[in-house]
């Protein structure tokens, strides 16, 4: 018989880690698990030379953070240990941060530490201590299924973090669990109020855990001194406006600061790493609709090489709080790609591109990929999609460029060619 982790044996008799960020929703996972009478063990990791983050309202994994965790497991009477893991968070994810910046991409670190740190070295600290699982405060939902364990949006679409895990392999699904995927916030934070926690209260973390003043320059130039190297500001047409103080100051589809002046509104289109240079156009230059992707992690039941026979309908979603909408995705000799029916304004390479499965809505978590490139080029797709985004997602990824067509009940998605700028 299972519990409610979906793990044989009782509660009493399965040791379960909780990865205790000091925040609002792990320490009511762990509070939960520990009222259902799992043996709970909590770790908190200790990621980065907190300095000027401790105790700053709105900034994640700050030195304050590792005081509540130890209070909290305190208070449930359980196990606590913390972890210091500067030097390999150092490498793995601030490392790799600003050097994506200095080479014009748009990291997500979020992503990265959950694929290199928590997820991995965490996960395997976890076992270590004879855990058969490792519980975090995601808002996610995990689910046995036919091949393994498969992740799903939660339940509060506000609070949904499935994005931020698209990089986890089916070897970790079987280990980890998401106990708050059904839960609103709302009641994660009545739960931590009925446990009495200290942390009921507390504001949820909004900041990159290392930049706890929102400059992400600042820490660029901490790690690498000689990032901001001046160079050319160019229009798309080849013109030299201006000049800029280094690539890492300007983000692809930034409007204001871009230090030119034009009768036009421009928009940083590309950031050209090797040649040093801000290319900068007009707005619908921005809208990219083919994506070429790298290091792609795929969780769906048919494998990557059934999927080179042709493309497959997915949602797709580009931002963490972006909308989903319908895509198709492929696998060729060169390497995996995603056209987007309506596009997508702003895409950076280092971004991600996450895919949804079409045949449930979008509630299921299929894997994503890196952004390697974006491309404008138009096409037509005149055949229905599986299953469209929700109409309010539709609705606000839709930019006056997309014509809906009515068609034996469903949605096909005419694009017009449109003349677009390289």
């Amino acid at each position: 018989m299972s519990n409610s982790l979906h793990l044989p044996g009782r509660p009493a008799d399965t040791r379960v880690v909780v990865a205790m960020s000091g925040g609002v929703d792990s320490s009511v996972v762990a509070a939960m698990l520990k009222e259902e009478g799992y043996d709970v063990v909590g770790i908190t990791l200790q990621l980065y030379d907190h300095g000027e983050a401790v105790g700053r309202m709105g900034a994640c994994c700050a030195g304050q953070d590792i005081q509540d965790a130890r209070r909290v497991a305190e208070k449930l009477g359980i196990p606590h240990y913390v972890l210091d893991y500067e030097a390999r968070f150092a490498e793995a994810v601030m490392g790799a941060f600003a050097d994506s910046y200095l080479h014009g991409e748009t990291p997500v670190p979020c992503v990265a530490c959950n694929q290199k740190i928590k997820f991995r070295d965490l996960l395997q600290t976890a076992e270590g201590l004879g855990a058969a699982a490792l519980a975090t405060g995601h808002y996610v939902k995990s689910l046995p299924g036919p091949t393994g364990f498969e992740l799903y949006r939660a339940e509060d679409k506000a609070r949904d973090q499935s994005y931020f895990l698209f990089a986890t392999t089916r070897e970790q699904l079987s280990f980890l669990r998401f106990p708050l995927g059904d839960l609103p916030k709302e009641e994660t934070r009545a739960l931590a109020r009925k446990f009495g926690l200290a942390v009921a209260e507390k504001s949820d973390s909004q900041d990159i855990c290392f930049v706890p003043t929102g400059r992400y320059t600042q820490v660029i130039e901490r790690l690498r001194p000689d990032a901001a190297e001046a160079g050319d500001i160019v229009h798309v047409d080849g013109r030299v406006l201006g000049r800029h103080g280094g690539i890492i100051n300007y983000t692809i589809g930034q409007r204001k600061g871009i230090g030119v002046a034009a009768r036009e509104p421009l928009y940083v289109l590309k950031l050209d790493a090797a040649r040093r240079e801000v290319v900068v156009g007009p707005r619908e230059a921005l809208r990219m609709r083919k994506l070429a992707l790298r290091e792609v992690n795929w969780l769906g039941e048919d494998s990557l090489k059934d999927l080179t026979h042709g493309p497959k309908d997915i949602l797709a979603r580009i931002r963490s709080s972006g909308p989903l909408q319908p895509a198709r995705l492929s696998f060729e000799a060169d390497g995996a790609s995603v056209e987007l029916a309506h596009g997508e304004d702003g895409v950076s390479p280092g971004q991600a591109c996450v895919f949804y499965a079409a045949e449930d809505g979008g509630e299921r978590l299929l894997g994503g990929g890196w952004i390697k490139s974006a491309t404008s080029s138009a096409w037509v797709a005149e055949d229905a999609y599986k299953a469209p985004a929700s109409s309010s997602e539709r609705a606000r990824s839709q930019q006056g460029r997309v014509k809906p067509l009515a068609r034996s009940g469903q949605q096909a998605w005419r694009m017009a060619w449109v003349p677009r700028f390289a």
